[in-house]
């Protein structure tokens, strides 16, 4: 499989980009160190989401869905690319008369107070809106996922409403905030 085009960006002090599933094994270990962490924060994972193999496919469909325009999904990388320290994913993209999508987002619990997650950020979704001409960017946030809260009013988000029971979270169905961006540029 080839894909061309693939975003490459770079920042101050990171690269973020697709990640190859040749490089499978580096996601793997990046899930494996912060499983503990990143628990309250994400859905359930099966014993299969922490391996090389998992990691291949799923990486693969990554490349799969960038290319037919349904999601892009991007590895946040320190500058020599040696060491995988998050993830900003923007899925469910839906173009037509909506332009929009979600964002989702992790960063390993060693690389937190850096201002990491803001640097990448910033560069993707000015990639989003500029490249990939997108309207709104939508952002979900546990109400009491305070430093979520504080990173998304920072980039601009706007609250826009509150969702009972909205996604399941660790097993458990969890209230969120909704929150979005919308293009600056007015397309």
């Amino acid at each position: 499989m080839e894909f061309n085009n693939l975003p490459n960006l770079t920042t101050e002090r990171l690269c973020v980009r697709m990640l190859d599933p040749d490089k499978a094994g580096m996601m793997s270990t990046f899930r494996v160190k912060n499983r503990q962490y990143l628990e309250p924060w994400e859905p359930k994972r099966s014993p299969e989401f922490f391996t090389e193999p998992f990691w291949q496919v799923q990486l693969r469909a990554g490349l799969r869905d960038y290319s037919n325009g349904n999601s892009c999904c991007l590895t946040i990388m320190d500058k020599a690319e040696s060491e995988i320290l998050g993830v900003c994913n923007f899925t469910n993209i839906i173009r037509g008369t909506f332009q929009s999508c979600h964002l989702g987002y992790a960063l390993a619990e060693c690389q937190q107070h850096n201002g990491f997650m803001a640097e990448a950020l910033d560069s993707s979704i000015n990639y989003m809106f500029t490249t990939q001409r997108l309207h709104r960017i939508m952002a979900n946030y546990l109400p009491n996922n305070d430093r979520s809260a504080a990173l998304l009013k920072r980039l601009g988000f706007k609250i826009e409403g509150y969702a009972k029971r909205f996604l399941l979270i660790n097993g458990q169905w969890k209230d969120h905030v909704l929150t979005s961006l919308i293009n600056p540029s007015g397309v």
